[in-house]
């Protein structure tokens, strides 16, 4: 018999403990090299636990929704035995037990792919038992993998407690919130008494971002693989507010203000576990371009729950879309340490008085929230102002000026 441990991933050094989600084996069943186990989620992110190597599972050491902290052994692996086919048969002298439901296991993805296959499989969140295998006896080849759809299987839902009564006898529920979303409820408390936030609001006319999209969408989809939207425009506007007055980039550690050199802009992202901001690095130095195909991969792992720890540390500026929603206006919180957040909304057609005339123009109402502490009202109107102004004339981004 040899046995290897399954541990704890390392944490980042902002976070001590983690919770042991949902195992997706059991002892008994084989497991293939690199095959998910279980998944960790910490106050920031869900992090993904791998076999170590090939063999069955021969223990687990601790079950789901056990606290853990990095580098605890969660279970063993034996790397010489076999699966077993079925529960053990109890010998025919000894006493009937009272029957139980038959439990039923989904066959594991090494038992009909490739290991590689199983590996390309569980990347790309495909269910084995939902393609077709080309191998011989039916198994799954690497090439199958390769083509399969990448649509996610469908993941089980998390165990809610059963309905309980009230004193009234009206059925409530209670259930434990997440590390990630009582982290989230920390951060704002945090925000909201810490930081003197005041939000001040502008409007801009979408219609120069419209037709510059319209125009060139396809050409753009065509060039870049990726499709030219709205958000990449917010975040090259905000870039250039930024550059103009830096207090709006910059954070407050105790009574000292940093000012950055840098622009890593934070995108709010809503995913299955909470609300998640992975960062944009260096956004002067990004195209649109660059700015949209990050974006559409946050978005994608975000909801796959594969963001790293890296990608939502830091940030020198936030930027919240209530819009995606259909928000009309909101007031953002910051998110500390820093100093400012841009909220933006649903953008719809209404009517507005240019040249003395009501016409209808595709509005947006924008929302900058910031920290009065060490942003004063000027800076703050004047950079929603250059935003605004940005946005309204964008070939102006493009001259940067």
């Amino acid at each position: 018999m040899a046995i290897t441990d399954v541990l704890v991933p390392q944490l980042s050094e902002s976070v001590s403990e983690a919770t042991l989600l949902n195992w997706k084996k059991q002892p008994g069943e084989a497991v293939t090299e690199d095959e998910i186990l279980i998944e960790v989620e910490t106050d920031k992110v869900v992090l993904e636990v791998p076999a170590p190597s090939s063999g069955v599972l021969s223990e687990i050491v601790k079950g789901d929704g056990s606290t853990v902290t990095a580098g605890e052994v969660l279970a063993r692996i034996d790397t010489t035995a076999k699966a077993t086919a079925a529960a053990p048969v109890a010998a025919a002298a000894a006493p009937a037990a009272p029957a139980a439901a038959p439990v039923v296991a989904a066959p594991a993805a090494s038992a009909i792919a490739s290991p590689a296959a199983g590996k390309i499989l569980a990347d790309k969140g495909v269910d084995p038992a939902s393609v077709e295998g080309s191998g011989r006896g039916g198994r799954i080849t690497k090439g199958d993998a390769l083509q399969a759809s990448a649509t996610p299987a469908p993941k089980a839902a998390a165990p809610v407690a059963p309905p309980t009564l009230s004193l009234d006898g009206r059925p409530e529920q209670r259930v434990p919130m997440s590390r990630l979303r009582a982290r989230v409820a920390e951060r704002l408390l945090q925000s909201q008494s810490e930081n003197a936030i005041l939000t001040t609001f502008n409007e801009v006319n979408m219609q120069g971002v419209i037709d510059l999209r319209n125009k060139y969408k396809e050409k753009f989809e065509k060039e870049h693989g990726v499709k030219l939207g709205f958000m990449s425009f917010f975040v090259k506007a905000a870039m250039a507010a930024l550059k103009k007055y830096p207090v709006v980039n910059a954070s407050v550690d105790g009574k000292d203000i940093i000012y950055h050199g840098y622009f890593d802009i934070g995108i709010a992202v809503g995913s299955p576990r909470g609300l998640v901001v992975p960062i944009l690095r260096n956004v002067d130095q990004m195209s649109i371009a660059d700015i949209e195909k990050q974006i559409a991969e946050y978005g994608a792992r975000a909801r796959d729950g594969k963001l790293g720890l890296e990608e939502l540390t830091g940030g020198t500026f936030s930027i919240s879309n209530g819009g995606v929603f259909g928000s009309m206006l909101s007031t953002p919180i910051i998110n500390p340490p820093q100093a400012a957040i841009l909220g933006i909304h649903a953008t719809k057609d209404r009517a507005v008085v240019e040249n003395g005339q009501i016409v209808i123009r595709p509005m947006n109402y924008l929302a900058l929230s910031y920290d009065h502490r060490i942003i004063d009202g000027r800076e703050a109107v004047l950079a929603l102002v250059a935003i605004k102004e940005a946005l309204e004339d964008p070939q102006r981004l493009l001259l940067d000026v």
